[in-house]
């Protein structure tokens, strides 16, 4: 039976879900005006076939279809393993462009073009994906994901795995701005402090950022990390970081993702909907709320009282270029780009 789905933009709250199938009470959720996207878990996945009806579910939802996201880097940071080439981390490519850039950077490219294809399609729309960290040996929260220690080689690597994402039709986010690779401490359960001054951050940190805007990356993750020398609040609450820095500085017109709010690294800025307000209004235009219904409730509901700031054309630029005319895995490019990433892995 065909129905017409509800005729809605998409709004600026990320969501996430429970299980493998949606509850009547998550489409109602998913269906409210301030919602916008949905992130998925490994908690989401048993199988492709599984996957690939969930995606479906939810994009017939709405019109536009809300767009769906997932933590799929590679390494220890992919959600999805059974049915999935396992990726490996990403700080390999940089030990293999220490010796053959120029091989590093087609590995790294073709990394990301395998990536984005298995999850486009079954209907996963973009992957939080390249780092843009550093790796300095200093976070273990960071550690491997990250491509290299030195700022122009990060940079490249992380251009190329974005220009490969690209070739398939996805849209790439860096994470997390303005670097969290030089503190210790893990921003899920704690809220990390970097002592350095802007000039060390700009000269180092910031290189991979600027080298992605200057590739229109679409999207950008804010740091949940104090930087005391110019801020007390983390970017995700920054206009500072946000407005000066990202917009004005560096001269960024793409989205801003905030990191999940959920995390202990946003709790400074007070209860849920409070860190919503406060990442909105810092210049945040999609904020992620995960692993945490009853905030997830209150956000939802505090935004509906508020005249509604929507993401627009920066949230659609998310929505896949590209659509697969055949069947992937029959692909003879699927199939060099599992080999290639195997023999590294």
């Amino acid at each position: 039976m065909q129905h017409d789905s509800l005729q809605l933009p998409r709004g600026p709250i990320m969501a996430d879900i429970s299980g493998l199938t949606l509850t009547q009470e998550e489409k109602e959720r998913l269906c409210h005006p301030t919602v916008g996207s949905v992130i998925l878990f490994s908690r989401n996945y048993e199988s492709t076939e599984q996957l690939q009806a969930l995606t479906a579910e939810i994009h017939d939802l709405r019109t536009p279809p809300l767009l769906i996201s997932v933590d799929h880097e590679g390494g220890r940071v992919q959600r999805f393993r059974q049915g999935f080439t396992q990726l490996p981390a990403m700080h390999c490519y940089g030990e293999m462009f220490d010796n053959d850039p120029a091989e590093a950077l087609q590995q790294c490219s073709t990394a990301g073009w395998l990536m984005a294809a298995e999850l486009l399609e079954l209907g996963v729309d973009f992957s939080f994906a390249p780092i843009a960290d550093l790796e300095t040996g200093v976070s273990d929260v960071i550690g491997d994901r990250a491509f290299h220690s030195q700022p122009g080689i990060a940079a490249e690597l992380a251009l190329s795995f974005m220009l490969g994402m690209r070739k398939a039709g996805m849209a790439a986010t860096a994470k997390h701005f303005p670097g969290h690779g030089s503190v210790q401490g893990d921003s899920h359960h704690m809220i990390p402090v970097d002592e350095r001054s802007f000039k060390q951050l700009s000269d180092n940190d910031l290189v991979p950022f600027r080298v992605m805007i200057a590739s229109a990356v679409e999207g950008i993750m804010t740091a949940h990390v104090i930087y005391p020398q110019m801020d007390e609040q983390p970017p995700t609450f920054s206009k500072y970081w946000l407005q000066q820095v990202l917009r004005k500085e560096l001269g960024y017109t793409g989205l801003i993702f905030s990191d999940d709010l959920s995390m202990a690294g946003a709790k400074m800025a007070g209860g849920p909907y409070a860190r919503a307000k406060a990442a909105m209004d810092a210049g945040c235009d999609v904020i992620l709320v995960c692993n945490d219904t009853p905030a997830l409730n209150e956000v939802i509901d505090g935004l509906s009282a508020e005249p509604l700031a929507l993401p627009g054309a920066r949230l659609d630029a998310f929505a896949p270029k590209i659509q697969m005319a055949t069947d992937l895995k029959q692909s003879a490019n699927w199939q060099q780009a599992v080999d290639s990433v195997r023999n590294i892995a």
